[in-house]
């Protein structure tokens, strides 16, 4: 059994492509009975995002033009317009391009965690529908594990190297605990949406969305069980706000100075965390004169997010050398399952050979003939068929000069460790 990987994402594929062959959760059941279906594919594994769709499978051979076409006819795509953008993997590839994409290595974002959250989703779902066995339960298993490793021993995810996930790194340093705090999003576009996010995995209190379009600022607070106000009515809010951060594509500022000294004094000049990520400024630069008010520009994280990706570069270095360990190490479990299937056989054989002797045997003792005899019999036949055909196979390397058979049959049965081989 072969592992098999076949996918395309943002590095090879453009949006347009990925769209293409993405796999909505209404479909992904019936996908993956479709691909255990096919011929010569034994497991599989689905992994859909808005960055990658990959296939991994457990495979009889190198049934890569198999899964290659199964993916554009599930999808009603011609092959021909998709397969520039697909890239397969097999065998140690595979198992290292999964332990990459688990530890946050092949992601947009260096180190990014939400990836290895959806390829255990996609793993389940496959287990539940039983589209996996045990090539592919144990390799996922096993890239869960070395992503928790390259996790713990590297600092992969410790530095922000996006402008969200810097500003809300910051706040977490200014207020310990962001379950008891409140944060005033400005806007709705990407940015706000992604700092929404990091704010919510970090169990912020509260959050509440300002934007020009109320519409599209309750659809972006219903996702954190938010509340939603217009540009407006920012002011009446803002004394709520422990943190600002604000990304609106505004020409002017919406936040001035005077609005803030306003919410400070309802405050009781309790502090204030605002970042303010937009080109032009949304916050007035004088707001930053306020005490009690703790304001930043990208320019102010733009280092900090330089550091991370520097920090991020760094631990990469070590994540790939504990991957390329464990890589080897599933490798040589992998292998095992090999010998182990050839000494079941050679055991099987080598029990069946001894029923054939024991049998004449008995027939002999059956018959009256002397018990030393027979015993005799037994051991001299049975010694000569467990040994003809490796005894066979070993005068024909001689014969041949495959030094490396005898060589490692001499190791493989114990004999003399001094003793020459020769295939002159």
């Amino acid at each position: 059994m072969k592992l098999l990987v076949l996918g395309l994402n943002h590095k090879t594929a453009p949006v347009d492509v990925r769209e293409r062959l993405a796999f909505g959760p209404d479909i992904i059941v019936g996908a993956l009975r479709d691909l255990t279906n096919c011929d010569g594919i034994a497991e599989g594994v689905v992994l859909s995002t808005c960055n990658r769709t990959e296939i991994y499978c457990a495979v009889q051979d190198c049934s890569e033009e198999a899964a290659r076409h199964w993916l554009s006819r599930f999808h009603g795509v011609e092959h021909e317009r998709v397969g520039p953008f697909l890239y397969a993997h097999i065998g140690r590839d595979a198992v290292t391009h999964l332990l990459r994409v688990c530890s946050g290595l092949d992601s947009m974002v260096l180190g990014e965690p939400q990836i290895l959250g959806q390829v255990k989703t996609a793993y389940q779902t496959a287990t539940d529908c039983t589209a996996t066995g045990k090539l592919l339960g144990r390799l996922f298993q096993h890239a869960f594990s070395v992503a928790k490793t390259v996790r713990t021993e590297t600092a992969i995810g410790s530095s922000p190297v996006s402008v969200a996930f810097a500003a809300v790194n910051l706040a977490r340093q200014i207020f310990s605990d962001l379950s008891r705090q409140t944060a005033l999003l400005i806007g709705a576009g990407e940015t706000i949406e992604l700092a929404a996010r990091h704010l919510h995995r970090a169990g912020i209190g509260r959050i509440i969305v300002a934007n020009r379009t109320v519409e599209r600022a309750h659809e972006l607070a219903a996702q954190f069980d938010g509340y939603a106000i217009a540009l407006a009515e920012i002011g009446n809010h803002l004394a709520e706000a422990d943190i600002v951060i604000a990304s609106t594509a505004s020409p002017l500022p919406v936040l001035g100075k005077g609005t803030v000294e306003r919410a400070l004094k309802k405050r009781k000049h309790r502090p204030m965390f605002m970042v303010d990520i937009a080109v032009p400024r949304d916050i007035e630069p004088e707001v930053r004169e306020l005490s009690d008010i703790y304001l930043y520009t990208i320019d102010d994280l733009q280092g900090v997010i330089d550091e991370g990706l520097r920090s991020r570069q760094a631990a990469a270095a070590q994540a790939e050398d504990i991957i390329a360990f464990h890589a080897d190490e599933f490798m040589a479990w992998l292998r095992s399952l090999d010998a182990a299937g050839l000494i079941q056989d050679y055991r099987q054989r080598a029990e069946e050979l001894r029923d054939d002797v024991l049998a004449r045997a008995q027939r002999q003792l059956d018959a009256g003939k002397p018990p030393t005899e027979v015993l005799n019999y037994l051991a001299h036949t049975l010694t000569n068929k467990l040994l003809h055909a490796p005894s066979s196979r070993l005068r024909q390397a001689a014969r041949e000069g495959e030094a490396e058979i005898l060589v490692a049959a001499n190791e493989l049965f114990q004999l003399d460790p001094n003793r020459a081989v020769s295939t002159q």
